[in-house]
């Protein structure tokens, strides 16, 4: 039987990122829901954490499976996504078996 996984990232932003770039990248991220098959839920927001090291954006998706979230790497949603973000972040990933 193969497990959920889930999928968990931080972002602290680069020095000049404006708020309507961290809005873009939150509403393209919760567009994914729905297009990638295998994604079951997407969660993602500003943190509000104190403990939070400068990573100010995050969120958390869950996959079917880790094959899911494998195909969801190369999704062309997704690299449509970090071509323009990656060049704007700093980013920290978790990934795991649920």
């Amino acid at each position: 039987m193969a497990l959920m996984y889930i999928h968990c990232f931080a972002f602290r932003w680069k020095p000049g990122v404006t708020d309507e770039q961290i809005e873009r990248a939150a509403t393209e991220i919760r567009a994914f829901q729905g297009q990638i098959p295998g994604l079951l839920e997407t969660y993602v927001g500003r943190n509000d954490s104190p403990h939070g090291q400068g990573y100010t954006f995050g969120g958390v998706m869950k996959f079917a499976d880790k094959a899911a979230f494998s195909a969801y790497g190369t999704h062309p949603m997704h690299q449509k996504l970090l071509a323009w973000l990656m060049p704007l972040i700093s980013p920290v990933e978790l990934d795991f078996p649920a």
